[in-house]
C-alpha cells in the first residue's frame, strides 16, 4: 500500500508538472481579468473579441501563424542557447542583422530569379544572426562575460547599425528624391516574396519555421553535438571531465542561437515587410519577437516542440489584441502586460515545477533503494520445515 501510494503521489506530480504552463497561464488570465475589470471593460467580452480576432476567421488564423512564425523561430534559438548552458538575450538584434544581410542581397541582385535570391538570403541572414550570436559566445567562454548583458549591448548596436543603415547608404532612392528620407529600404523585387496561400498572408516562412523546430529536435536528442550541448548546460565540469570541450560547445550554442534570429529576420523581409524600416528602436522593425520569442520558449519548457504550440499562442495574442482594442476600447497595448504576466506566472511555475521533480526525483531514488535492500524472505515451512505427506 505504501509502495502504491508513493507511486501515485509520482504519478500525479508529473502530471501537474506537465500542467504547469497552462495553469499559469490561466492564472495570468485571471489577474488580466481583474485589470480589465479596473478599467471598466467586460473581461468575458474582452476575451471573446480576443478568441474571435486571433481564430475567428481564415484571415485572422493565416495572421496569427504569420505572427507567430519569428516568435518560433527565435524561441527555437533560446532552447538550443538555453540547453547549452547559456542565456540568450539577444534575439532581436540577430533578427535584425539577418534581416539586413538578407535585404543587401535582395537589393544588391535586383534582376536576380527569386528562386536563386530567395534560398540565398535565407542563408546570408542565418550567418548574418551566427556570427551576431558567437561574439558574446566568445566573450563568455574565453573571457567569462555574463552573456546577458553581452547580448543586450549587441542588441543596441544592431538597432543603430539598422539606424544608420536605413538613413544613409540603404535608404529608398525614391526617398532622397524626395527629400523626405523616411529611414527605410526600397521595395524588394516581387519575384523575391515567399510563396503564400492567397488570399491570406500565410507565407511559406510559417512551414519552414515548423520544419526547423522537428530538426532542432532531431539535432539536440539525436546527434553527438546536440548530446554534448545538452551535456555542457546539465554539467559543465562533469561535462569538462568526460573529455567534452566546454568552451566550444558554449560558443557553438549561442552561435546557432543567433542563426536561427537572422533566420528570422529574413523571413520577415521576404516573407511580410518585403523591405526594411526603422522608427528608432528595434520593436519598430521587429515588432518585439525577439522578447517574445524567448516567452514562448519558457512556456514550451525550453523544448522545440513544445515552442511550436507555445508560439502560435503568443502569436494568437497579438493577433487578437486589435479586436479587443475595438470591442471594448482598451488599448492594444495592454496585451503587453499579458505577455509580462504570462512571462512571470511561466517563470514563477518552472522554478515550482524543478523544485517538484527534485522531490519527485528523490521519491524514485528511496523506492529503489528501498526495493533493493530488502531481503528475499522465503516463505514459513509447513510443520517447522517437515514435509507432510499424504
Amino acid at each position: 500500500m505504501v509502495r502504491n501510494s508513493k507511486r501515485i503521489n509520482i504519478l500525479m506530480s508529473q502530471t501537474i508538472s506537465a500542467l504547469t504552463p497552462v495553469l499559469a497561464t490561466l492564472a495570468a488570465l485571471g489577474v488580466f481579468a481583474i485589470i480589465l475589470m479596473t478599467l471598466g471593460a467586460n473581461p468575458v467580452e474582452a476575451y471573446g473579441a480576443l478568441i474571435e480576432g486571433a481564430v475567428g476567421s481564415g484571415n485572422a488564423i493565416a495572421d496569427t501563424l504569420v505572427k507567430a512564425t519569428p516568435l518560433l523561430l527565435i524561441g527555437l534559438g533560446t532552447c538550443i542557447a538555453f540547453r547549452g548552458g547559456v542565456t540568450n538575450i539577444g534575439g532581436e538584434g540577430q533578427l535584425i542583422v539577418g534581416a539586413i544581410a538578407a535585404t543587401g542581397l535582395g537589393l544588391l541582385f535586383p534582376e536576380a530569379p527569386g528562386y536563386v535570391v530567395i534560398p540565398l538570403a535565407m542563408v546570408a541572414g542565418f550567418f548574418a544572426g551566427a556570427v551576431w550570436g558567437a561574439i558574446p559566445g566568445a566573450l563568455k567562454a574565453y573571457f567569462n562575460v555574463n552573456e546577458i548583458l553581452s547580448t543586450i549591448m549587441m542588441n543596441q548596436i544592431a538597432v543603430q547599425g539598422m539606424n544608420f543603415l536605413l538613413r544613409d547608404l540603404m535608404i529608398d532612392p525614391v526617398q532622397l528624391e524626395a527629400a523626405s528620407k523616411i529611414p527605410q529600404t526600397a521595395r524588394l523585387a516581387k519575384e523575391f516574396d515567399l510563396p503564400r496561400l492567397v488570399p491570406t498572408r500565410l507565407h511559406l516562412g510559417a512551414l519552414l519555421a515548423v520544419i526547423v523546430a522537428i530538426l532542432v529536435y532531431i539535432f539536440l536528442w539525436r546527434t553527438t553535438i546536440g548530446y554534448r550541448i545538452r551535456a555542457v548546460g546539465l554539467n559543465a565540469d562533469a561535462a569538462r571531465y568526460a573529455g567534452i570541450n566546454v568552451k566550444r560547445y558554449m560558443v557553438l550554442s549561442l552561435l546557432l542561437s543567433g542563426a536561427l534570429g537572422g533566420l528570422a529576420g529574413a523571413v520577415q523581409v521576404y516573407g511580410v515587410t518585403h523591405r526594411m524600416f526603422t522608427d528608432g528602436s528595434a520593436a519598430g522593425f521587429t515588432g518585439g519577437a525577439g522578447f517574445n520569442g524567448i516567452v514562448a520558449a519558457l512556456f514550451g519548457q525550453l523544448h522545440p516542440l513544445g515552442t511550436i504550440p507555445a508560439a502560435i499562442l503568443f502569436g494568437a495574442l497579438l493577433v487578437g489584441a486589435n479586436k479587443l482594442q475595438r470591442v471594448v476600447q482598451v488599448p492594444s497595448a495592454l496585451v503587453t502586460a499579458l505577455n509580462g504576466l504570462v512571462v512571470v506566472f511561466v517563470v514563477s511555475s518552472e522554478i515550482w515545477r524543478r523544485r517538484q521533480a527534485k522531490k519527485r526525483q528523490l521519491l524514485e531514488m528511496e523506492e529503489a533503494a528501498r526495493a533493493t535492500s530488502e531481503p528475499d524472505i522465503p516463505p514459513e515451512p509447513i510443520d517447522g520445515g517437515k514435509e507432510v505427506l499424504r
